[in-house]
């Protein structure tokens, strides 16, 4: 592994949120003006604005339930190996999505023409919106398929660590049931990080996030999975989302609420929660 992969990583987190902004702008606006110069030529005996102002709401409209898009696939994730059980709850999706999109492209075209003294007629409801609903699932999906080719690139940028499984043939070389150490794969190429190495790990959706030497290494599994798996003398759970390395504690910081706050090492601060405050300061035989 080299540094310079790592800072190509942590480069791009300072301008992610803008870069992830722009791609869906620049790309919305880019759809929209070459359809609507395709539709003016189309219409070409109709005002040039009206097949604009078609094109326009349709992409206006995306662009606002493209957050919903986002969170929906967050919440299930389209990946090889879950596509069969997202795949049923993502068409289900499709349908509020196209439904809003129509209305409200609908409403933008009305507004538009009555701007110009004009009356915008939709048509047939059920038979347009079908018609639409078979155009805007084909969106939906596309947009489903960037969000994930973007996370699968992201995590090959990133680094995503595996636990260690036992060989087809003979015994283990080291514990699997209790890892000494995780494989991480990163811009192809595999190397593995111990288990003391670990500073905490943090829940994330789906995964769970191993802090490395100011590094994050998402794991795919759950912190109950895991918990199983981790050395309860090295490692204890201070939260329902995070897991810390005990060696790589520095400090407890009481709250009034009866958390607590922990300072590690590196100087980044994990919330303790009362319910794991106690057994972590009678691990430490620290006084309030």
């Amino acid at each position: 592994m080299t540094n310079h992969a790592t800072f190509d990583y942590r480069d791009f987190q300072r301008w992610r949120r803008p870069f992830e902004v722009g791609f869906w702008l620049v790309m919305y606006v880019l759809n929209a003006t070459f359809n609507s110069v395709t539709s003016a030529i189309d219409h070409a005996g109709q005002p040039t604005w009206q097949p604009w102002s078609w094109e326009w709401s349709s992409a206006l409209m995306f662009l606002a339930l493209l957050p919903g898009v986002i969170a929906v696939e967050q919440r299930w994730p389209f990946r090889f190996d879950t596509w069969r059980r997202s795949l049923p709850l993502h068409l289900l999706a499709s349908i509020p999505f196209s439904l809003i999109h129509v209305g409200g492209m609908v409403v933008l075209r009305k507004l538009t023409y009555a701007s110009a003294g004009l009356h915008y007629d939709f048509g047939p409801w059920w038979s347009n919106f079908g018609y639409e609903y078979l155009k805007d699932v084909r969106t939906y999906f596309s947009i489903i398929a960037m969000l994930a080719l973007y996370r699968l690139w992201l995590l090959r940028l990133q680094g995503e660590a595996r636990l260690l499984v036992a060989p087809e043939e003979g015994p283990p070389v080291e514990p699997v049931e209790r890892p000494e150490r995780f494989l991480v794969r990163k811009l192809g190429r595999e190397f593995l990080v111990n288990a003391s190495e670990i500073e905490w790990l943090q829940a994330s959706g789906n995964y769970v996030n191993l802090h490395v030497r100011g590094r994050d290494y998402p794991l795919r599994t759950t912190m109950a999975a895991l918990e199983e798996r981790l050395d309860p003398a090295r490692f204890a759970r201070v939260h329902r989302g995070y897991f810390i390395n005990l060696d790589y504690l520095a400090e407890i910081e009481s709250l009034e609420t009866g958390d607590a706050r922990l300072l590690m090492r590196d100087g980044a601060k994990i919330a303790c929660s009362r319910r794991y405050r106690a057994a972590l300061r009678d691990r430490f035989s620290q006084p309030d």
